[in-house]
């Protein structure tokens, strides 16, 4: 790790197709936006030897070469993947947006991956998203690691930021999360601070001096082993309390002072399980230096410390009707079992897919079975369909270098995936198989859109269906009853980001509408109505007369018809004709062309011609009966109400409930839950939480979560109501 005594003056070359599943790490960087994570990565690459010192790649272009879109949000809007190689290992780096608007992005990178770096900005703190994600990945047992930047911002405090980071990470066990090295100070600047220009290392008590670009190894003083000594006593022994050495807690309280070489290996140990978490710290390379402060001793850590994909079980997998499979963890000769963890456009190759192989090889231009299930409520149709891919690649910024298989435990790009959606499952055609699918965030901000122009609406529908290909975290909804084309999206960001793809990659340009809710209408009382259809043009005319009677019915109950004719006023054979006509008109509304629902409709009396009645007559007249009635009643304008679960943080709670309040709410009930957070149950018309992902996130500083589920409709206040009314008989 990075306290071994030679460190590896760094390795050149470019990403390969690894050998053996044990010389792979799959590492997803975590954090804020703005805490360094791409810079990091930059870093990384450089002292690895992928990007010379001006940060390109070596055939053209940088590591961090965005698209067109992040260059305009000025932040990362996608999940990357930069693959380089340290000391025989081949470690690809998932570097992921840290603003929650793309959070599916982040739970990509954390499916892929087999440990984390939780990147942690000295001047910025730990916020509260970061610490969900450690929880997240707490409860998998994900190993992670803490990777402390921007030491040179003014009062940036290493040792502060280790101290936040137990308390944020720590849980009952802070001593779990302890830093490897201390800052090495140099001069002080005029202005009071003093720049950080190598480190000190606790184990090995040697001292990396990065101040010349590149990394040298030194003895310190004996002016500073006092200063260290606190700090390397108590790492040594949170390394020893997770030893599965139970003699050796004892040989070093009994005075013994135990060799490096056993420290090291039980630090690897407890980092790859998961039950220890080293603080280091990293920057970039100054301008002209090869090696960034940290970056060597990260890579140490990431090779020798971080879990082979051999530690990482295979998610759950089945055939294609159900059945479980047992699949063997990362076998490259077991039957193949792929993810498609990322989908993206390229305008000269079209779809390139971002893939994890778990199982198996996967070869350039074979042919595979592509399973995708489980995502329909989200406008992703399950599908089994074979395809061929075409090459095999591992990018580096914009470029694609070729490959010629991908291991069990590797990350790939695969071209001409064009069925393939992200989430899908590969594996061989004779062989159809299926992974159950991670996590998704749930979207909860609608975006209703339409058209353009005439040539825009002849594109929409294929520009959407790619777009929600790439992205399962957005939601397409045709809605029926407004008759609106909705993008649930996860925020505003998310939201920019989708109409942005839409023109600039599928060339549609669409108009953001206000968005509607399903209103349904009811009778408030009871109420008669006639309808009389009656012409006469020359041949057989139309005839057809009933009378009916509607009352209200409680909520739920739907359109109930009662048949109460005697005497045959109404020939039997067209008593369905008037139910029919009835519940036509009922879907189209009576008052605010919103569907009538929770009525009783009775038909007492008719008239029928015995030669110009038919059919399509009597639907006339049970519609007009029912728009008559609609006349001389009282009609309640109904809104959904939804069923809201808030989790949120205690200190937050009172903001919240207040809030929900405001917005017409009914607070059902708190319930405490774990890590000092509370679960609040509301109901709330859906009118008032259209932007309630966006308002949510703002009052509770990013913490707080929330779902939302359909629980019925009721009446809506009479000045509302009115509003719409007045807004309905103004469109007509």
């Amino acid at each position: 790790m990075g306290d071994k005594a030679n460190a590896h003056p760094g390795a050149a070359g470019r990403a390969t197709a690894a050998d053996h599943p044990a010389s792979v790490r799959n590492v997803v960087l975590v954090g804020h936006s703005g805490s360094g994570k791409t810079t990091l990565v930059e870093a990384l690459a450089l002292t690895a030897g992928a990007v010379n010192r001006a940060g390109r790649v070596e055939d053209g272009g940088t590591v961090s070469d965005y698209d067109e879109i992040e260059h305009r949000q000025q932040r990362s809007v996608q999940l990357s993947l930069v693959p380089v190689e340290w000391d025989g290992y081949k470690i690809n780096l998932l570097d992921t947006p840290g603003y929650a608007d793309f959070v599916g992005e982040l739970r990509a990178g954390l499916r892929a991956a087999d440990a984390a770096l939780f990147v942690v900005s000295a001047s910025d703190g730990v916020d509260g998203s970061t610490r969900m994600v450690w929880e997240e990945c707490a409860a998998v047992g994900m190993p992670r690691a803490i990777v402390v930047t921007h030491l040179e911002a003014a009062r940036a405090n290493f040792e502060e930021m280790t101290r936040i980071c137990a308390e944020a990470f720590g849980g009952d066990d802070p001593d779990a999360v302890l830093p490897l090295y201390l800052p090495l100070h140099g001069p002080q600047a005029p202005d009071g601070h003093a720049p950080v220009t190598g480190l000190t290392g606790l184990l090995s008590q040697k001292l990396f001096d990065y101040s010349s670009g590149e990394r040298k190894e030194t003895e310190p003083g004996e002016d500073l082993l006092p200063g260290i000594e606190e700090a390397r006593n108590r790492l040594i022994e949170g390394i020893i309390s997770e030893s599965e050495d139970e003699t050796l807690m004892d040989r070093y309280l009994g005075g013994e002072e135990i060799d490096f070489k056993t420290l090291v290996e039980d630090l690897e140990r407890a980092v790859a399980r998961g039950a220890f978490h080293p603080v280091l710290a990293a920057a970039p390379a100054a301008e002209g230096a090869r090696q960034g402060l940290g970056t060597v001793e990260l890579l140490e850590l990431v090779t020798g410390g971080f879990p082979t994909p051999f530690e990482h079980p295979t998610p759950g997998v089945t055939t294609i009707d159900g059945k479980p499979r047992e699949i063997k963890a990362c076998d490259t000769e077991g039957p193949l079992v792929a993810e498609v963890v990322k989908t993206a456009s390229d305008p000269y190759v079209g779809r390139i897919s971002l893939v994890r192989v778990f199982s198996g090889t996967l070869r350039p231009d074979a042919t595979v079975h592509v399973s995708g299930h489980g995502l329909a409520d989200r406008g992703h149709e399950d599908h089994d369909v074979d395809e061929r891919i075409g090459a095999l690649s591992a990018p580096f910024g914009k470029q694609q270098r070729s490959l010629t298989h991908c291991i069990a435990g590797d990350l790939a790009c695969v071209a001409k995936l064009s069925r393939a959606e992200t989430g899908d499952t590969l594996s061989a055609k004779d062989d159809p198989l299926l992974m159950e699918p991670w996590e998704m965030p749930d979207p909860l901000l609608p975006l209703a859109i339409q058209a353009h122009s005439k040539a825009d609406e002849d594109k929409l529908s294929q520009g959407l269906s790619r777009l929600v290909a790439e992205d399962p975290t957005m939601r397409l909804e045709q809605n029926q009853d407004t008759h609106q084309v909705v993008l649930w999206c996860l925020g505003e960001a998310h939201a920019d980001v989708a109409l942005e793809r839409l023109r600039s990659r599928y060339g549609v340009q669409v108009d953001v509408v206000p968005h509607r809710v399903s209103l349904r209408e009811t009778f408030a009382d009871r109420s008669t109505g006639r309808g009389r259809h009656v012409k006469q043009s020359g041949g057989h005319g139309q005839f057809a007369i009933c009378e009916i009677e509607v009352e209200p019915l409680p909520g739920g109950s739907g359109i109930e018809f009662v048949d109460k004719v005697v005497g045959g006023a109404v020939p039997r054979q067209f008593i369905p004709s008037v139910e029919k006509g009835v519940r036509a008109q009922a879907v189209k509304g009576v008052a605010t062309g919103h569907q009538l629902i929770d009525v009783r409709v009775t038909l007492l009396d008719g008239k029928a011609h015995s030669v110009d009645s038919s059919d399509a007559a009597f639907q006339t007249a049970g519609a007009l009966a029912l728009r008559e009635a609609a006349a001389d009643a009282r009609i309640h304008l109904l809104e959904p109400v939804a069923e809201v679960s808030v989790l949120v943080g205690d200190d937050y709670v009172g903001a919240v409930m207040s809030d929900l309040s405001g917005r017409r709410g009914r607070v059902l009930g708190t319930e405490q839950t774990n890590g000092g957070r509370t679960l609040i149950k509301a109901e709330v018309p859906e009118i008032e939480i259209g932007r309630y992902a966006v308002d949510l996130r703002s009052l509770s500083h990013g913490t707080a979560r929330f779902s939302r589920s359909y629980a019925r409709h009721e009446p809506m206040p009479a000045q509302i109501a009115e509003r719409i009314r007045e807004e309905a008989r103004a469109a007509s």
